[in-house]
C-alpha cells in the first residue's frame, strides 16, 4: 500500500468512524507534446504518470456527497446530490466534485446515492501535471463504479470535462481523457475532434522526466480563456468550425484580416497539430533527435507565438537543452502556461546529468529550486472492491 492509500484510509476511518468498502484512483498526466491543441479540436500526446488521487468510500444511505479532503488540512464539505448543485463560495476543491455530481444525477437521476469519501493525491498542484483532471476523473469513476452505472471512460472524461466549465474553466478534453485512458508503457494520441485513441509505445531506452519549475500557475479566471477566445476568432475569420480544420496555407490567405495577435496564435495551433503527429512517429521509432527538434519548436511556438512560457520554464528548456546538446535534448514547457513544468525525454544515462546541471543552475535565475520526477507511461483509472 503506498503512502497516499495510507493516509487516506486511516482519514476515512478516523472521519466517518468505519471502514471504506471501495477504493478509486486516477493518474495525473504529463502532456508530451500538443499544447492548446485539444479545444481546437487537434492533436495530443500525452501519458498517464505515476502520481495521482485516491479515493477510500462508503455508501452512507442518504442523498448527500460527504467528503474529507486530507491535502487541504482535513477540510471537509458536505452537498445533496441534485438536478441543481450550487458552486460553494470558497472551497475550490469541492466545487470539482459538485460539477461532477451534478452532470452524474443530470444522467442518471436517483441511480446517483450518497457516499462517505476521504481523498489524498500525490500530484503537485498547480504544477500543471492536472491535478484537478486526476481528482474529477477518479471521483467520476468512483460514481460509475459504486453504482453500477457502467459509465464509459470517455464519457466519465468528458463529464470531468464539463465540471471544469460548471466552475469556470472551458478546458479542452485531454487532461481528463488520459487519466481515464491511459495504458501501462504507451503514450496516448488523442483526436480531440472525433476522440479517437491510438496507443504509441514509449521505447524501453527512453526516460520521461518532469521538472517542476515551482512557479505556481492558476488556470481557473486567468488568460488560459483569453488564447482559446483567440483560436475561436480565427477559425471563424476563416471560416472553419476549429482550427484543426485550417492550414497555414488558409491561415496565411486570412493573416490581412486578424490582428497581429490572433495570426500567431492560430500559428502556434496548427504547426503544433503537425508536431504532434511527427513526434508520434518519431516516439515509436526511438528517433530522439526528431523528438528533440520538434519539442524545442513547439517550446519557441509556445513562447513567441502563443505567450504562455516564462523566465523560469524557459531557463529550464535552456539547461536541459545546453546540457545534453540539441540532438539529446527532447525538452519544453508542458501544461497550460504560465509557470508550471518541464517535460524532457531522455536517454537513462543522461538522466543524472540533467539533475545536476538542474540543481545548479535553475536557483540563479527563480530564486528558488526546481524539483524533479522521473515517470513512466502509467494506466488510467481503476477501481476496487474491499
Amino acid at each position: 500500500m503506498s503512502d497516499i492509500q495510507t493516509i487516506c484510509k486511516q482519514a476515512f476511518k478516523a472521519k466517518f468512524n468505519a471502514e471504506p468498502t471501495m477504493y478509486e484512483y486516477a493518474p495525473g498526466r504529463v502532456n508530451i507534446i500538443g499544447e492548446h491543441t485539444d479545444y481546437n479540436g487537434g492533436f495530443v500526446l500525452p501519458c498517464a504518470i505515476k502520481y495521482g488521487t485516491c479515493m477510500y468510500a462508503r455508501a452512507n444511505g442518504t442523498n448527500k456527497i460527504r467528503v474529507l479532503a486530507c491535502d487541504m488540512n482535513n477540510d471537509y464539505d458536505e452537498f445533496e446530490i441534485a438536478p441543481q448543485i450550487e458552486k460553494h463560495a470558497s472551497k475550490l476543491w469541492v466545487n470539482y466534485l459538485r460539477g461532477v455530481t451534478y452532470q452524474f444525477s443530470k444522467k442518471y437521476g436517483d441511480k446517483v446515492q450518497g457516499l462517505d469519501i476521504a481523498i489524498k493525491g500525490d500530484v503537485p498542484p498547480g504544477a500543471g501535471l492536472s491535478s484537478s483532471a486526476s481528482l474529477e476523473v477518479c471521483f467520476g469513476h468512483l460514481l460509475s463504479s459504486a453504482f453500477g452505472l457502467g459509465t464509459k471512460l470517455m464519457d466519465v472524461a468528458l463529464i470531468g470535462q464539463a465540471a471544469e466549465a460548471y466552475i469556470g474553466m472551458k478546458c479542452g478534453i485531454m487532461d481528463q481523457a488520459i487519466s481515464a485512458n491511459g495504458t501501462k508503457d504507451h503514450l496516448l494520441r488523442i483526436d480531440c475532434k472525433s476522440y479517437e485513441l491510438t496507443q504509441v509505445a514509449v521505447p524501453q531506452n527512453l526516460v520521461i522526466l518532469i521538472i517542476n519549475s515551482n512557479i505556481k500557475h492558476q488556470l481557473v479566471g486567468s488568460e488560459y480563456n483569453d488564447r482559446r477566445e483567440s483560436c475561436e476568432k480565427a477559425a471563424k475569420i476563416m471560416g472553419v468550425d476549429l482550427l484543426r480544420d485550417a492550414t497555414m496555407a488558409q491561415l496565411e490567405k486570412f493573416k490581412s484580416q486578424m490582428d497581429d495577435e490572433t495570426y500567431r496564435r492560430a500559428r502556434h495551433v496548427i504547426t503544433e497539430d503537425e508536431r504532434v503527429l511527427e513526434a508520434s512517429a518519431a516516439f515509436e521509432k526511438g528517433d530522439l533527435d526528431t523528438l528533440a527538434k520538434l519539442m524545442y519548436q513547439s517550446h519557441v511556438s509556445m513562447k513567441d507565438d502563443f505567450e504562455i512560457t516564462v523566465k523560469e520554464t524557459d531557463a529550464l528548456v535552456d539547461i536541459v537543452k545546453n546540457t545534453l546538446g540539441e540532438q539529446k535534448a527532447a525538452v519544453r514547457q508542458t501544461g497550460g502556461g504560465f509557470g508550471g513544468c518541464v517535460v524532457a525525454v531522455v536517454e537513462p544515462e543522461n538522466v543524472q546529468k540533467v539533475k545536476d546541471a538542474v540543481n545548479a543552475q535553475y536557483k540563479a535565475v527563480s530564486g528558488i529550486d526546481a524539483t524533479i520526477f522521473e515517470t513512466t507511461a502509467c494506466a488510467g483509472a481503476h477501481f476496487e472492491k474491499l
